[in-house]
């Protein structure tokens, strides 16, 4: 039995359009317009317990609508939604005791107490014995080691240190389903690498679904098997992150190289080669030839003082699945 179920799932909106200049001022008054905008349009989607599944698409394209019907703060036009077996919308004190939500910038930590007393406070919320949360707690600081500034007010931590508290505190009471949107965002890359960490070993461990929405591929790659991929509201593809980055995405070696106005290369699978501010850049198929393979063959002809691979952005892959179709 799936854990998240939607089907022909629809949310519009009617935001009121207001004419150009005085004249479409003034008919405003006599008469208002009005435009239904289409959220999330016809949406089926079915979610395993124990997934852990990347939501992703351009900005507008309905992941957060979805997640905010999915955790009861917004109602459906249209449909069926269940997220075990409730009905978000109608049932959301029982639906929230059961789920953990991270939005974006949006904190659930209160501004101006340590964070051991927010951490309280979502203990008594949340019905957490205080064995239970000894253990937590300390699991929690095992690998994103909050116990650095567990005495600090919350408007004292920095983007990454209260990241790591919003996390901790999403999953406090081992809730079955976690919402995640743009958890790495802004981080630096140590950061990023613990929350993955933490991410992983909640799935992993106590068998918690996550719905991650993010535009960093770091995070797809690292924490989902599958992907959902959003455009205007709109499912268009549903399946394994790998298929799709390999069918519309090329990777990217950048490089330093000595007398790069000499360089040429002539491989099959290389698409492009090009001097960008980075360096020298050559662009190629994963599924044609490997980094590794590209390299040798380029250090046995040119000294390379320096090179790193690009990986291609979740916003190209999107880009390319909207402009040539799935």
């Amino acid at each position: 039995m799936s854990l998240i179920k939607a089907k022909n799932l629809n949310k519009s909106f009617r935001i009121y359009s207001q004419g150009s200049g005085i004249k479409g001022y003034l008919k405003s008054f006599v008469k208002r317009e009005y435009e239904e905008i289409h959220a999330v349009e016809d949406l089926n989607l079915e979610i395993e317990e124990g997934e852990m599944i990347g939501y992703i698409g351009s900005n507008g394209a309905g992941k957060s609508t979805t997640v905010k019907m999915l955790t009861g703060i917004l109602e459906p036009s249209s449909g069926l939604i269940e997220v075990d077996g409730r009905n978000p919308h109608k049932n959301r004190k029982k639906n929230a005791m059961h789920i953990g939500v991270v939005f974006g910038q949006k904190t659930q930590l209160w501004w101006d107490l340590p964070v051991k007393e927010s951490f309280k406070l979502l203990r008594e919320i949340y019905e957490v014995d205080e064995e239970a949360y000894s253990e937590r707690i300390e699991e929690f600081d095992e690998v994103l080691q909050i116990s650095e500034f567990w005495e600090q007010p919350v408007r004292k931590l920095s983007l990454g240190q209260k990241m790591r508290c919003e996390l901790a505190a999403a999953f406090l009471h081992h809730p079955k389903i976690v919402y995640l949107d743009e958890p790495t965002i802004g981080l630096d890359v140590a950061v990023k690498e613990r929350i993955r960490d933490f991410i992983r070993k909640m799935n992993e461990e106590k068998n918690i679904t996550v719905m991650l929405t993010t535009h960093d591929i770091g995070d797809i790659e690292d924490l989902c098997d599958r992907i959902v991929v959003l455009d205007k509201g709109k499912k268009i593809y549903d399946g394994a992150l790998d298929d799709l980055v390999n069918r519309f995405s090329s990777r990217r070696l950048v490089m330093e190289v000595k007398r790069p106005e000499e360089f040429e290369i002539e491989v099959k699978g290389v698409n492009e080669v090009k001097n960008t501010d980075e360096g020298l850049e050559v662009v190629f198929d994963r599924t044609v030839i490997t980094a590794s393979e590209l390299m040798r063959q380029i250090l046995a002809e040119y000294e390379v003082l320096d090179f790193q691979i690009k990986e291609p952005d979740i916003e190209e892959v999107v880009k390319k699945v909207y402009n040539e179709g799935i």
